[in-house]
C-alpha cells in the first residue's frame, strides 16, 4: 500500500486516515489528548473506552466500525491526487475486549493486519471470526498478512484460556487459608476473573480504575474496592513483586499468581512438590503412564503449563495471544502471499517468514478456497450498505463517502 493514505496502530504524521487495534498501551503509543491529524477509525467497545483512557478527547474524530461489515473509505492517491476507494472490515480479534483485527482492499490488493490476536482451535468466538474472515475474502487471496508474531516460536504451545483459568481455580482451592493475589494489565484478562468468580462463588477486588473499566464493560456486580468482601485480589501487573509478595507474607499467608505466555524470569521454585501436587484436580490430573512416568493429557489440560516459580510465586501459562501452534493454523487457513510481524521488540521475537515463509505465496491459495467453499453453507456474507458512525451516535456523526 501506498504511504500517506492509512496507518495501524501507529500514531505519526502523513496519514489520512487511523486504524486502532485495541487500547493496550504498546498499540497506542504516540496517541494522545490532543490528537487532531485524522480520523480514528475503531470497534464500538473501544469507542466506549476510549474517553476513559484519553480525557478531553475530541469524540468528534472516532468512527466506529461495526464488527463483521464491509465499510468504504473515500481517500485521495498521495502519487496520483486522484479519489481512490479503500475498504475495510473490522474482525474479531478474541484478545481483549475490543481488540480488533482489520482486513483492508482497495487498488493495492488485499491486506489483513492482525493487531494482537488469539483464536484457539475450538473457540467459539474464533469460529466465528473464521467464517467472517473466509466469507470476506471469498475468492481473493491476503497479499501481506501483518501478523501478531508474540509468540512466534515452537517452544511456545498454551493450553485453551479455559483450562488454564480453572488452573487458577485449583491453585487458589489448594490455598484455602491465603490471600490470593493476581496480577493483570489495565485492560484483558476479564473472562479469567470472572470464571474465578463463578467457580469459588467470591468478588474479587480490582483497583478504583480497573473497577470503572469494569462498570464500563458491564460486570456492575463482580468486582468491589473493598477488601473485606474478599480474599482475592486482581492487581496491576507493574506492581506485583517478589518484593510485595514476601512483605504482604509478613502480615498474612499470601500466594501471587501471574497469568500470562511471558516466560517468569525466576528460576522455578524446588521446595515442596506435594503442595504443587495438590492443584491436580480429577478432570485435569496429568496422568501416570504404567511404567510410572508422568503423561501428559493435552486433551482435559496439562497442568505442566503451571510453574512454582517462588514460595509464594506461580507461573500460569494463560495468554491473549495465539501460540505457535494457532499461529500456523492461522497462516494455512489465510495463505498469504507475504507475511510481516507487528511485533519486533519482544524478547522472543522471530520474524514469521523464518518458519511459515513455505506456507506463503500464490501457488498456496487452494487449502484457503476449500476451507471457503465448506464453511459457505454455514456462514452468510455480512456485508451491509457501506458506512460508518461516530461514537455512540454523538454529534459528530459522519457517513464515509462510497
Amino acid at each position: 500500500m501506498e504511504k500517506g493514505l492509512i496507518s495501524v496502530d501507529r500514531w505519526v504524521e502523513g496519514s489520512q486516515a487511523y486504524f486502532l487495534t485495541h487500547l493496550h498501551a504498546d498499540h497506542t503509543q504516540g496517541l494522545t489528548s490532543t490528537w487532531a491529524k485524522a480520523p480514528i477509525f475503531c470497534s464500538p467497545i473501544t469507542a466506549k473506552l476510549f474517553p476513559f483512557k484519553f480525557l478531553n478527547f475530541n469524540l468528534f474524530l472516532l468512527r466506529v466500525l461495526d464488527i463483521g461489515s464491509w465499510h468504504s473509505l473515500s481517500l485521495i492517491c498521495p502519487s496520483s491526487g486522484s479519489k481512490i476507494t479503500v475498504q475495510v472490515m473490522a474482525i474479531d480479534a478474541c484478545h481483549c475486549p475490543g481488540a480488533v483485527m482489520f482486513l483492508f482492499r482497495g487498488e493495492f490488493g488485499c491486506l489483513l493486519n492482525t493487531g494482537d490476536f488469539r483464536w484457539e482451535k475450538n473457540s467459539e468466538r474464533a469460529k466465528l471470526g473464521r467464517e467472517v474472515l473466509l466469507n470476506a475474502l471469498k475468492d481473493d487471496a491476503v497479499d501481506v498478512l501483518y501478523l501478531d508474531n508474540t509468540y512466534c516460536n515452537p517452544s511456545y504451545e498454551f493450553p485453551p484460556r479455559g483450562v488454564a483459568a480453572q488452573q487458577v481455580v485449583d491453585i487458589i482451592n489448594s490455598h484455602p487459608e491465603h490471600d490470593i493475589i493476581i496480577g493483570i494489565d489495565t485492560l484483558g484478562k476479564e473472562d479469567l476473573l470472572l470464571h474465578i468468580s463463578h467457580a469459588l462463588n467470591t468478588k474479587i477486588w480490582v483497583w478504583p480504575e480497573r473497577l470503572q473499566t469494569m462498570h464500563l464493560l458491564g460486570f456492575h456486580d463482580i468486582f468491589t474496592t473493598k477488601t473485606s468482601l474478599t480474599r482475592v485480589r486482581a492487581v496491576p501487573r507493574y506492581s506485583f513483586s517478589i518484593e510485595t509478595l514476601e512483605g504482604l507474607n509478613t502480615m498474612r499467608p499470601t500466594i501471587g499468581i501471574i497469568p500470562s505466555g511471558i516466560p517468569w524470569v525466576v528460576e522455578p521454585f524446588e521446595g515442596d512438590v506435594k503442595l504443587f501436587g495438590s492443584l491436580l484436580t480429577s478432570r485435569n490430573r496429568s496422568k501416570m503412564s504404567s511404567k510410572g512416568g508422568k503423561q501428559n493429557d493435552k486433551i482435559n489440560g496439562n497442568l505442566g503449563s503451571v510453574k512454582r516459580v517462588h514460595k509464594y510465586i506461580y507461573s500460569v501459562q494463560y495468554s491473549e495471544h495465539s501460540c505457535y501452534g494457532e499461529i500456523e493454523e492461522f497462516i494455512k487457513l489465510v495463505q498469504p502471499t507475504k507475511v510481516k510481524g507487528i511485533v519486533s521488540s519482544s524478547s522472543c521475537y522471530v520474524d514469521p517468514v523464518y518458519y511459515f515463509g513455505s506456507l506463503c505465496g500464490t501457488n498456496q491459495q487452494s487449502q484457503r478456497l476449500y476451507h471457503h467453499q465448506h464453511q459457505k453453507k454455514e456462514a452468510r456474507d455480512r456485508a451491509v450498505p457501506v458506512h460508518t458512525n461516530s461514537m455512540l451516535g454523538r454529534g459528530g456523526y459522519t457517513e464515509v463517502k462510497r
